[in-house]
């Protein structure tokens, strides 16, 4: 199997395609990120990346705080939109038909539509060229109760999450496999009258 060598670029996904709100002076926005992700468990913090030029760079630089919003198959549209029109022009959940909500813990919108919203508060900016990092900590989550099990599992999977890569948009598919499960031993078969059980 032959490799071609391509120029340096971004090669990471798929991605999570996510609705990230945010507020400023009274204003409301919708921006759609994908360079965003996990940086650390303890303390929980999280990330996006945004170009300056972007609307809502100055909303969150002034405010120190947004909402990641994740995305479902449902909501393919409404993210596309808020990804390619900007908040100077339009009211996007006005033109979305997004219902807007109130965060818990920060000043900013939250889209009830989402299964998941994450409010975050801004704890560093890192200027990195094209995008600026907003590195954030998680201090609040909100989950749709109509996917929490019975055993206080949140079923993300059941939401059908929509993910994100070079350029297209895709729902998620089935299950391979759960962490570790490599190398988890196999459990034995019950035995029934001396045979193993088919």
């Amino acid at each position: 199997m032959a490799k071609v060598s391509w120029k340096p670029g971004n090669m990471i996904y798929p991605l999570p395609a996510v609705m990230v709100t945010c507020r400023d002076q009274g204003e409301d926005n919708i921006i759609t990120i994908a360079w965003t992700g996990t940086i650390c468990t303890n303390p929980p913090m999280t990330y996006i990346s945004v170009r300056p030029e972007r609307h809502s760079y100055e909303m969150i630089k002034n405010s120190g705080s947004f909402v990641i919003n994740l995305t479902t198959k449902a909501l393919v549209k409404a993210t596309d939109f808020c990804g390619v029109r900007s908040g100077r022009d339009v009211d996007k959940f006005k033109e979305t038909g997004l219902t807007k909500q109130e965060a818990q813990e920060i000043d900013a919108p939250v889209i009830a539509e989402s299964p998941v919203n994450i409010e975050c508060k801004v704890e560093k900016i890192v200027p990195l060229g094209s995008h600026h990092m907003f590195m954030a900590k998680v201090v609040n989550i909100m989950v749709d109760d109509d996917y929490m099990e019975e055993n206080g599992r949140f079923a993300l999977e059941k939401t059908n999450p929509l993910i994100y890569s070079h350029g297209s948009y895709f729902e998620s598919g089935k299950q391979l496999g759960t962490f570790g499960y490599s190398v988890r031993k196999k459990k034995k078969r019950k035995r029934h009258n001396g045979k193993k059980s088919k």
